[in-house]
């Protein structure tokens, strides 16, 4: 996908993990460019690029409003403190699951309205041990124990006992430009000096699963051409390395696949997990969305989009 791709309403939701009807909120209040082609409107991928530069160091964001459908944070760290009201039911983290599980929820006959936080799996749970969110998702890898996410949440939620419930499984590995021309292969590639890399951001599980493969091999992200060179979605990433901007990034299978210019590499599977503190399990919007996550209609929606590994989607994996 180049920075001339049209793309449709619907496309640029998938983007941006939001709904379709935001994606018009967005254009009505001129703060996203778009166009007609006869009846129909159609955004520049340029444009959501320099949409997402534009609100990315936002310092007074408010929610998106919307009817009947999930309100969504700005993608930034600071959006849970800034759009909180005290009372909101915040859901941390940023996978298309989680637009799925909000109108899930909102749809319940007793309908919990849930405000979307993208941020990423660290930031998360941060929110979640200051009391600032409800529940965050992490995938969170540790070299030490080759785990994903438990000895995290040990650690960063002290003394508050959790439950991890599983989402889905992931695979993740790296982006290159067609053909691989620079015969990357694995993780110890990155200690060649004509390699670049794209960055995530701090905080996201990407940039920790990096670092800890860094790490591990006795290297810091100094060594590494483009380490400070940081995207925040798996799309931008992909997309950079599709330009020519690095000769590598680190991503999901999933986004790779709908790049244009770029091959997916994979690496590792990782386990997208979904953290409640054990205190809020009997509470009536906690186990609306123990149900939901468990449900035959919420896997068969997951199906339907692919790139998921659902074997132990809604099962405990762990507590703390």
């Amino acid at each position: 996908m180049t920075d001339n791709s049209v793309l449709t309403p619907l496309e640029v939701a998938n983007i941006l993990k939001i709904t379709k009807n935001t994606v018009y909120e967005l254009i009505k209040r001129g703060e996203l460019n778009a166009y007609r082609v006869g009846k129909k409107v159609r955004v520049d991928m340029r444009d959501i690029e320099e949409y997402k530069n534009r609100t990315k160091n936002l310092k007074n964001t408010t929610p998106e409003n919307s009817t009947r459908t999930a309100v969504t944070a700005k993608q930034n760290p600071l959006s849970i403190e800034q759009t909180s009201s005290g009372n909101d039911f915040i859901i941390c983290g940023q996978d298309a699951i989680l637009d799925i599980l909000s109108r899930h929820l909102e749809l319940r006959p007793q309908g919990v309205r849930a405000l979307r936080s993208y941020i990423g799996s660290y930031n998360g749970l941060y929110a979640l041990y200051q009391g600032k969110a409800q529940v965050a998702t992490a995938h969170m890898w540790d070299g030490e124990t080759n785990q994903y996410n438990t000895p995290y949440v040990r650690r960063m939620l002290p003394g508050i006992p959790a439950v991890i419930f599983n989402l889905a499984g992931r695979t993740q590995g790296f982006y290159v430009a067609n053909g691989n021309p620079k015969g990357i292969k694995s993780w110890e590639d990155l200690k060649r000096k004509d390699i670049s890399i794209i960055n995530r951001e701090k905080g996201s599980g990407v940039r920790i699963l990096l670092d800890e493969h860094l790490r591990i091999m006795g290297m810091t992200g100094k060594q590494l051409k483009g380490y400070e060179q940081e995207y925040s979605s798996h799309l931008a990433v992909a997309s950079a390395v599709a330009r020519g901007e690095a000769d590598v990034g680190v991503g999901n299978e999933k986004t790779g696949l709908q790049v244009k210019g770029v091959d997916f590499l994979p690496l590792q599977k990782e386990r997208l997990d979904l953290i409640i503190k054990k205190e809020d399990l009997d509470k009536p919007a906690f186990e609306a969305i123990i149900e939901i996550i468990r449900s035959q209609k919420f896997k068969a929606e997951l199906e339907g989009i692919g790139g998921y590994d659902l074997a132990q989607t809604g099962e405990i994996v762990a507590e703390t």
